[in-house]
């Protein structure tokens, strides 16, 4: 034998789990499943104590800036705040870059940006505004008649831009 001294005997609980070695799934679970079971007033304190911590979180967050504040100004109460939910949630998706750009279009073009402009205490949250509001411009110059060098130059930029707004959408 490689020990010397003799092997301690097992804690009550290392016992029961040895007991338990090869048993079927139903027969174990059951009594674990009763046991773990809580009475309606034990759920009721639980969600009390959760929302106060959860309320207590949220105020110290509050325009501490970053995503926090980013989340704070486009709120799912706002169309923007939607429109940037399902874009983000749909561009996970989405295989093609054509697709992604037609839909990074259809929700950036639409939205009213300039509605958030200057409205946060967020540097962060004001320059990703200004940002917005600038794709959603750059996706409206195809709608301009093609009259003028200006106008051109305004779709040349469309044109090259949108990789790099695809990119950048989805990499935020």
């Amino acid at each position: 034998m490689l020990y010397h001294e003799k092997m301690a005997s097992q804690t009550p609980l290392r016992q029961k789990m040895t007991d338990m070695y090869r048993r079927s799934e139903t027969e174990v679970l059951a009594p674990l499943v009763a046991a773990a079971t809580m009475s309606d007033k034990a759920i009721s304190n639980i969600q009390a104590r959760a929302t106060i911590l959860v309320e207590a979180v949220r105020g110290k967050r509050l325009g501490k800036g970053g995503l926090d504040a980013f989340m704070y100004q486009y709120q799912l109460s706002s169309e923007e705040g939607i429109a940037l939910m399902c874009l983000a949630e749909a561009l996970l998706r989405i295989p093609d870059k054509a697709t992604q750009d037609k839909l990074i279009k259809d929700k950036i073009a639409e939205a009213d940006w300039a509605e958030h402009s200057g409205k946060s205490e967020s540097m962060f949250v004001n320059a990703a505004t200004w940002g917005l509001m600038l794709t959603g411009k750059i996706y409206q110059w195809d709608q301009l008649p093609a009259k003028n060098l200006l106008t051109s130059l305004k779709k040349l930029t469309k044109r090259s831009g949108e990789p790099m707004i695809r990119q950048a959408v989805n990499y935020a």
